[in-house]
């Protein structure tokens, strides 16, 4: 009894102490996120060239951001007002997209941490113990039972090398008895090793490490395409900023229309009165102010609307109670308009040079055609060099005593004729198509982007050209009221020519605000479609011409 009890206190001990070392041996998950971190902003940090853009606003938000990156309260300033630069900072902290595309940036470079952990030695150890009891029945019908604990152990590692070689080496250690107190039955081990190097098919650095090549070439473009992003957003930021200081100049031109109208109305109804009006007239004039009033709410309606749709991308709740800077409307109006340094051509020229997609669809091309030397490969004979060796320990108790000279080696290949090839020829042939697709679609974002410039840049000029034509349409819509006015005095202008010319201030007054605004969103497009806008630290920008 006391032997049985003594067996199975040995055996819980053992499970125990194998327990104990898998706790052990587990690290914190906080550890795993911090190397994960570390890692991962290692490889996007040598990925990112100068011209690229600065380095800034790109880390998730789970990270220590960098020193200068932009920091902005979330809360609405007390005053309520958001200016440009604080609306662009608050977009780039927490706008959901915004923080979408550095996750989308993370993700990419964390996938290549995996690819790289393909080409290192890859260390392996396994531990495993079961407690066994079975009962049996003798002949004679005596009942006996049987303990025992059974286990496996490993301790090696695996590597694939660049030119394609790969290396697996382990040692197995019975050990289990040994804790049990028996350690004349156990406690030996065994050394294992296998080297597989390819000599045709899959043999070479450019074959073996092209699933490296390719996902250190996807961090690239990912890095491009978030500085891409990046221009895109602030501009978009921008444009929302403007359009809702649009809406709202169009509420104020309609309440002074509102109140034109008004004023009109009840001097017509006094000269109607005095018999100087047709009641006609007067009912013109009504209906026309009616009509004033419902324009001033639905301008009032579209302001709320992209009011609420901006704070949506700024990440602020729709009920915040906040209002824009009218000082920016204000400052696009004082500024001249000026032509860009750019002839057509040139703007073309200067985007096939700066613009990070283009760049990235060039590389694409070389994607497709080292794809196609990947196929032809995988066409060929396989023919493989392979060396194992099998070494057992000298005794059952002297399990770090190998004796090498005496172990079980092994020299020799192992081929494969390309006999059955139809997954491959068909993988070939496929690769040759995707290489001219992707031929073609390198022409054709080469076409689009000179069609975008190009777009882009007449866009600008008839802004211009627009907010000049609807300046002087303002003065003259203008004149034409006060000419009016006093010619429906004098007796010698109708009541409908009073209210045409009031309808056409209003619509020079809101045209040219749209032509204003228009003119600043084109120009910044202009520069973005150039690739020559680069995102400052703040979020706002700058053109480097």
């Amino acid at each position: 009894m006391t032997h049985g009890f003594l067996k199975s206190s040995r055996t819980y001990t053992c499970l125990a102490a194998l327990y104990g070392v898998v706790l052990f041996c587990g690290c914190s998950t906080e550890k795993y996120k911090a190397e994960a971190d570390q890692q991962t902003y290692g490889i996007i940090d040598r990925v990112w060239k100068d011209d690229f853009g600065q380095k800034v606003n790109y880390k998730i938000s789970d990270v220590q951001p960098c020193p200068n990156d932009v920091t902005v309260e979330p809360n609405v300033p007390v005053t309520g007002m958001i200016t440009l630069l604080r609306a662009v900072a608050l977009a780039t902290a927490q706008n959901r997209d915004y923080q979408q595309q550095k996750e989308r940036l993370f993700l990419t470079a964390l996938d290549l941490t995996g690819v790289m952990h393909d080409y290192e030695m890859q260390w392996f150890g396994t531990i495993d113990a079961f407690y066994l009891k079975n009962r049996q029945t003798e002949a004679g019908g005596k009942e006996s039972t049987e303990e025992r604990l059974t286990q496996s152990s490993g301790l090696g590692f695996n590597q694939l090398l660049a030119d394609g070689t790969q290396i697996g080496v382990a040692i197995a250690l019975d050990w289990g008895r040994f804790l049990t107190g028996d350690p004349r039955e156990s406690l030996a081990s065994v050394l294992t090793a296998t080297v597989t190097k390819p000599l045709l098919r899959g043999a070479g650095r450019r074959i073996a490490l092209e699933s490296l090549t390719q996902a250190q070439r996807e961090v690239l473009y990912q890095v491009r395409a978030f500085n891409r992003y990046r221009k895109t957003f602030v501009v978009s930021v921008v444009d929302d900023y403007y359009r809702v200081l649009q809406r709202l100049d169009e509420v104020k031109n309609a309440e002074s229309n509102y109140e034109r109208r008004f004023q009109s109305k009840e001097r017509l109804q006094m000269e109607a009165e005095a018999g100087r009006r047709n009641s006609f007239e007067v009912d013109q004039a009504v209906q026309d102010w009616l009509r004033s009033r419902d324009n001033l709410v639905r301008a009032s309606e579209r302001y709320k609307q992209s009011l609420d749709e901006l704070k949506i991308t700024l990440a602020l709740p729709t009920d915040a109670n906040i209002y824009l800077d009218p000082n920016a409307l204000q400052q696009l109006r004082a500024a001249e308009i000026t032509d860009v340094p750019y002839s057509i051509d040139e703007a073309v020229d200067t985007a096939m040079l700066n613009r990070l997609d283009f760049a990235t669809s060039a590389d694409r091309v070389d994607d497709a055609v080292r794809k196609v030397v990947i196929a032809e490969d995988n066409l060929g004979a396989e023919l493989n060099l392979v060396a194992s060796a099998d070494v057992d320990s000298t005794g059952r108790t002297r399990f770090a005593r190998l004796p090498v000279h005496l172990g079980d080696y092994a020299l020799g290949l192992e081929a494969d004729l390309p006999l059955d090839r139809l997954a491959e020829r068909n993988a070939y042939r496929e690769s040759l198509i995707v290489l001219t697709q992707t031929e073609r679609q390198y022409d054709l974002d080469r076409d689009n982007i000179a069609l975008g410039v190009r777009q882009a840049y007449r866009q600008l000029d008839e802004a211009a050209q627009r907010y000049i034509i609807q300046k002087n349409s303002l003065e003259l819509a203008q004149k034409r009221v006060e000419s009016t006015n006093m010619l429906l005095e004098a007796g010698r202008a109708t009541t409908r020519d009073l209210l045409e010319s009031q309808d056409a201030l209003l619509e020079a007054q809101n045209s040219l605000t749209a032509a204003l605004v228009d003119h600043a969103v084109a120009k910044l497009n202009f520069y973005r479609d150039l690739g020559v806008l680069q995102v400052r630290p703040d979020g706002m920008w700058r053109e480097n011409q």
